[in-house]
Formats: structure tokens, sequence, C-alpha cells
């Protein structure tokens, strides 16, 4: 499938800069490449956005979470993002304006948290972070103003990975909805590096198979990626057991030239088949990362509008 232009004119650019450069080949080194990377798709916040930061003080650690809040003058809705990065990258600076950009569209704050990152802080580190984050933000939402009776989250990639993750673990807990609603954007799903998307787009852009086979590798270990489809934890495989409730209304969106694109469309036809009110949007020639590249493309930016009117549109059903 055709890809976007401007996506393609951005990929020329980072060859241009980078190409002639080594590969970073440890994770250190791959989050300073992120950081120039992502320095150079951030834009001006939405008007009437304002943020700050919070700390979250959770059992024998404490996370940072940036807060984007909407010009409402009633409690607003709020939506806890995981940013994507494979785990290993990423914070909520590389990410500023996705969540900017997810507050204004949504017209819901957005807490987007920074979680501990592999390979230091390996499995189960960057799921309990998850867990705990939407816990606190849970716990918190009357001191903080927003609205009591309503929870999102809501990440991408591997921060998506952790949004499923957290909604799933936290309304197990409590045997009920606690989370209403997520929103996906090109999920990790599995631990599975086989699928006809993982074949189609293996040499990406954006995103290729040995990139994906090394960031899980830097999460789970390789004993443990070699596992699978036969993986029974759902920590990792998010599709290993039936969900004990009723999964959130979720909104799912996957590029067309990605990877990854397989793996949100299998976990969309889970939920579905597990009784969850699922949207799903196939972003034609989008690849991965482009809700990060909105400043970049202008169809990114279009596709991530209509993703966030589709998770807003959920809102109400909840």
């Amino acid at each position: 499938m055709a890809i976007d232009p401007q996506l393609l004119a951005y990929y020329r650019r980072l060859a241009e800069q980078y190409g002639a450069l080594p590969v970073p080949v440890d994770a250190r080194a791959r989050r300073e490449r992120f950081v120039e990377v992502a320095a150079s798709s951030v834009v001006p916040d939405p008007a009437g956005i304002t943020w700050e930061d919070l700390t979250l003080a959770l059992a024998g650690r404490s996370l940072t979470a940036r807060l984007f809040r909407p010009p409402v003058d009633a409690p607003s809705r709020l939506i806890v993002y995981f940013h994507g990065g494979g785990w290993v990258v990423g914070s909520h600076e590389t990410h500023h304006s996705v969540a900017a950009l997810l507050a204004a569209d949504t017209g819901c704050a957005v807490a987007s948290v920074d979680y501990r990152l592999a390979p230091e802080h390996s499995f189960p580190a960057p799921c309990d972070d998850a867990v705990d984050a939407v816990r606190w933000f849970a716990a918190q939402r009357a001191s903080l103003g927003f609205d009591t009776g309503f929870l999102a989250v809501a990440g991408d990639s591997a921060g998506g990975h952790l949004a499923a993750l957290g909604a799933q673990q936290v309304n197990t807990e409590a045997g009920q909805q606690v989370v209403a609603a997520q929103l996906l954007v090109y999920p990790v799903t599995a631990p599975v590096l086989s699928s006809e998307s993982y074949r189609a787009f293996a040499d990406g852009p954006g995103l290729t198979r040995d990139e994906m086979a090394w960031f899980w590798t830097q999460f789970i270990g390789a004993e443990s990626l070699a596992r699978g489809a036969q993986h029974d934890d759902p920590r990792i495989h998010l599709m290993a057991h039936a969900p004990q409730v009723q999964p959130p209304a979720t909104a799912i969106v996957v590029a067309a030239n990605d990877v990854l694109r397989d793996d949100g469309l299998a976990y969309a036809d889970f939920l579905v088949r597990h009784d969850a009110t699922v949207v799903t949007i196939e972003a034609s020639g989008m690849t991965h990362g482009f809700a990060r590249l909105q400043p970049d493309a202008p169809r990114a930016r279009e596709w991530m509008q209509r993703a966030a009117q589709a998770f807003a549109s959920l809102f109400d059903d909840v």
C-alpha cells in the first residue's frame, strides 16, 4: 500500500541526517537518538491547553506524569496516557505534542506517564508502573478536579500495550469498569513476529521486524520471546486468557504500513469476541509512529483527529 508522500519526505530527511552514522546498539544510545529525532516533531501547544508535571508516589518508587488540561469550566474527564518506544525509549517529553493534541481533540485532560524503561527495568516493571499509575489517577480524580465517574486510558505502540494492560488489570481487581474506555494506537499486543504484516513490512519504514525483536528482547528476554504465541502470561500476551470482566469500550487505530498492524487487528477481534464495543480504524498511507509525526504530515494529523473523534464518541455509551 502506498505510503503518504509527506511521511516519505520525512523518512528521506532522517536518512540524510542519520544515514551515514552508526546505528545505536544499546538502550542509552537509542534513547539519545530518539530524543534528537522527536525534537524535530514538536509544535506549539494548542490554544488553551495548559500543563504541569506531577509526581506519583507509589510503593517503593515514584513516577512523573505530565498533565495536560483543556480549557473547560466543568470538571474534565481524564485520560491516562502511556507513550510508545518499545518499553525502552521515549518519555512525556518525546510525546509532549501527542498528548497535548489528544487533550485538544477530545476535550479531556491527558496525563502522560513516565514509566520505568527496560532493560534497566525489564518486565514486569513497566507493567507494574502502568497498573499502579492507573490506580493512582483513579484514586486522585476528585483531588485533581476531574470527573469522578469517568476514567479512560490511551497509548501508542508499547504504550498501547501498557494502557490495555493497566485497564484490564485494574478493572479485573475492581470487578467492574473503573476504566471505561481506551484508545490504542498501533498497539503491541503479543510476542509474535510472524504475522502477515510482520512479513510484509519487515524492513519498515517506521519500524522493522528486527527492531521490534530487539525491543521485545530488552523487555522480556530472548527466552521468553521465543515462546511466542504460546506465552500464557497476559501481562505479555494480552490475548493469552479471556478477560474476567467485560473490556472497556475501545478505539483501535492501526497503520496500514506497519509490522504491528495485525497486532492491533487481532486485539480488536479478541475484544469483540468478549463483548466489548470496538471501533477499528486502519489509517491508509500511514506507517508506525505516525501519531508522533502529526507536525510532519497533514494526513497523520487528520487520522489522529479522526481517531480522537471515534474515541470520544464512545464516552457517552459508557
